[in-house]
């Protein structure tokens, strides 16, 4: 059986708190230890409301691991104070990220500036954030992973686009200190993403992705019609349009072997009961991404 084509264990699971919004950090760390899902991806401003050092030791206690901590970046501004704050609050989620045991800290680079329309220097600030934090997070034995978002989000959110773009910031430097996203909802409608995640797989790396600059692997499905306010529309794995399985086999055979993790952000879902929605993902995972 080829790299390509073998199963993904149900083991490499984890699910991002955002997908159970609703539920608390221990519900979050019971609920998946109950399951049999071993990884969880956090969000800062939850876990800074719990306190870094309890959220570290309860998912600890828990058996689990964080797969990931979202988010930093936002590195855009072209205000020198501005900029300054960004650096300093990617820092401080550094510092967070290392407090968890996570390897992998994930950027949205950020919008455009209020009156630009200059996307190549908007991408320029968002290289020269990457070199200045890049000392700080290898002190840190952390990993930073640029997110390509959605063209809808290029305006006010994300000047990265598509993963041909996340490496050309990525490649500026060593693999094993910035490394990609390869986030399903986001790339799904990019004709060269197969080229472009096979691309990434000539780096080195970390944590479970060695031979690969695929920091991390997020799965959320693509349906329609979006509702309003489009960041709130990701799909249950296999309500959309969105070739799940094509992504997994494809990072596989780019060399990735870490966490895969579902995050979802869609309100339906929040409003119910947590333990369903988590064993309808790991049942989806089975039916939509490993077979």
């Amino acid at each position: 059986m080829t790299a390509a084509t073998a199963p993904a264990p149900l083991d490499r699971l984890s699910l991002n708190q955002e997908t159970v919004r609703q539920w608390s950090l221990p519900d979050l760390a019971n609920g998946c230890a109950r399951a049999g899902v071993r990884g969880v991806g956090l969000w800062r401003a939850p876990v800074r409301e719990y306190g870094v050092a309890a959220a570290a030791r309860l998912v600890r206690d828990a058996g689990l691991r964080v797969t990931s901590l979202c988010r930093g970046g936002f590195f855009t501004a072209a205000d020198p104070g501005e900029r300054a704050a960004a650096l300093d609050d990617n820092r401080a989620a550094l510092d967070e990220a290392a407090a968890l045991g996570t390897g992998t800290l994930v950027l949205v680079s950020g919008g455009l500036p209020d009156g630009s329309r200059d996307l190549p220097g908007a991408r320029e600030r968002v290289a020269d954030a990457l070199a200045e934090l890049v000392p700080y997070a290898v002190e840190r034995g952390v990993r930073l992973a640029i997110e390509p978002l959605h063209p809808m989000y290029a305006a006010d959110r994300c000047v990265v686009s598509t993963l041909a773009q996340a490496l050309d910031l990525a490649e500026r430097f060593p693999a094993d200190q910035v490394g990609v996203v390869v986030d399903t909802y986001h790339l799904w409608w990019d004709d060269t993403v197969g080229a472009q995640i096979a691309r990434a797989g000539g780096g080195g790396g970390a944590g479970g992705t060695a031979g690969t600059r695929i920091a991390a692997f997020q799965l959320a499905d693509w349906v329609t019609p979006l509702p309003e306010g489009a960041l709130l529309g990701r799909g249950q794995l296999g309500d959309g349009a969105v070739d799940l399985r094509w992504f997994r086999e494809r990072v596989e055979a780019a060399g990735y072997r870490g966490p895969i993790e579902v995050e979802i952000f869609n309100p339906a879902l929040w409003a119910r009961d947590g333990a369903e929605v988590l064993a309808e993902v790991v049942d989806r995972f089975r039916t939509h991404v490993v077979r």
